[in-house]
């Protein structure tokens, strides 16, 4: 962290302090904070126990399951554009985030409660929650361009996005310890489970107060009315989904991210399920695989976060999305446990490195002022794709009669995809198109 300049953007409050260490620490922790929610209750723990426990394991379970997710992410997406104006104009991004964490903690808490049976208290619940967790990452990552200049952008989103990935092992590890020691508890299975909500609840509260207590916000509040809001984020909608914007390489590299993160969503969300079907991988090899991963993509992202500020952001991302590729080339074609190990772990090293390149590049082509609403954006192609990319594995897997090996393969053709468009954002454009719209100018 000593090596990151502290910002000071024009349109900063002068009687606010400068950016200080501990602030830098406090932006960087809360993605150890909320990392652990996703990571329990979306991959690995609360997924299965829905399925097995709460649905029966009724044939309609993982659908039930997907749709929830769907319905949080098209909610995150729709409500992204509005609510990060919004945040912008009256200088509101950090008690959002404090409402979000909130809903997210005690929600995710709440999922103690649903046992067999509980189907829609517990789809309602995940709604809720992993709406209130979308919608809080676009807000945290609203401050980067606050806290660092443009030469250390690469380097904060890189040390996020690595607190993220051992904070979810941490609290992963400590969630298995739990669940496996149930029987010389005396408990079981099913109760362990529900018990790790709690603590994971918990965890997602306790380790945001940093953030809470030491992250300023810096923008001075310009407050506009609802209805203008409102009209000038359907014309935001528009301009991005039309290609129509302002800012049309932001609008190009938007398309990009919608094309590579759907590669990274689809992965993040079979992992398990092609470790056991397609590789013949048991439940603990896979668990264990998925803690090794995630170890290697914290190293990924802070080892490209570093890179990323030497060669460029666009470099270093397009350098992620052909390991990408490569790895997933040696998942498909070879069963080797040597080989699997190996693409995996280089998996994870791309999958830290495309997740902060992508962030980072998004805040050097972010505005003055209008951080809130650009970031929102951002997760508005992020929600999207983590709905494009799963469900095209699973209608590929199913067309091809349950071939996992042809929907992986066809998973690579949105990194080629993004790689393509990558190429096709003049960085260096996009840069002075920024500097050059500052809307209270």
């Amino acid at each position: 962290m000593a090596a990151l300049r502290p910002l000071r953007r024009p349109y900063a409050d002068p009687t606010v302090a400068p950016v200080r260490r501990r602030e830098l620490w406090a932006w960087a922790g809360f993605d150890f904070a909320n990392s652990g929610y996703t990571t329990v209750v979306i991959t690995a723990i609360f997924s299965a126990y829905f399925v097995g426990a709460i649905a029966g394991n009724a044939p309609w379970a993982t659908f039930a399951w997907t749709a929830a997710l769907s319905v949080s992410y098209v909610l995150v997406m729709a409500m992204a554009p509005l609510l990060g104006m919004y945040a912008d104009a009256h200088a509101r991004k950090k008690r959002l985030l404090v409402v979000t964490t909130l809903l997210c903690s005690l929600g995710t808490a709440a999922l103690w409660f649903c046992g067999p049976g509980d189907v829609a208290l517990a789809l309602l619940l995940i709604v809720i929650t992993n709406t209130a967790f979308g919608t809080g990452e676009n807000l945290i990552a609203a401050f980067l361009p606050e806290l660092a200049d443009d030469e250390a952008m690469g380097r904060l989103s890189g040390y996020g996005w690595a607190f993220g990935y051992f904070g979810a092992v941490l609290l992963l590890a400590t969630c298995l310890w739990w669940v496996q020691g149930a029987t010389g508890r005396g408990s079981d299975t099913g109760s362990a489970v529900r018990d790790t909500m709690l603590l994971t609840g918990a965890t997602v509260l306790l380790a945001a107060l940093p953030t809470f207590l030491l992250l300023r916000e810096r923008i001075v509040a310009a407050p506009r009315a609802f209805a203008m809001l409102w009209r000038e984020s359907l014309q935001r909608w528009r301009g991005i989904l039309g290609g129509a914007s302002d800012l049309p390489q932001l609008g190009r590299f938007l398309a990009c991210i919608v094309a590579y993160q759907a590669g990274v969503g689809t992965v993040i969300a079979v992992a398990a399920i092609y470790a056991q079907q397609a590789l013949g991988f048991t439940t603990a090899e896979s668990i264990t695989l998925i803690l090794v991963v995630n170890v290697t993509a914290a190293v990924g992202a802070m080892a490209f976060g570093q890179l990323q500020d030497r060669i460029g952001h666009r470099n270093a991302l397009a350098l992620s999305l052909l390991g990408w590729l490569l790895a997933i080339g040696l998942l498909a074609l070879s069963e080797a446990r040597p080989v699997v190990w190996i693409a995996a772990n280089l998996a994870g090293l791309c999958m830290g490195a495309s997740q902060s390149a992508g962030r980072a590049l998004v805040g050097y082509l972010c505005p003055p002022r209008r951080e809130a609403e650009v970031f929102g954006l951002w997760g508005l192609a992020v929600k999207a794709s983590m709905v494009l990319g799963p469900l095209a594995y699973g209608a590929i897997s199913w067309a091809a009669a349950g071939s996992h090996e042809a929907a992986l393969l066809a998973t690579s053709g949105f990194f080629l995809v993004g790689l393509g468009l990558l190429f096709r954002v003049d960085v260096a454009s996009g840069r002075r198109e920024a500097t050059q719209r500052d809307p209270a100018g």
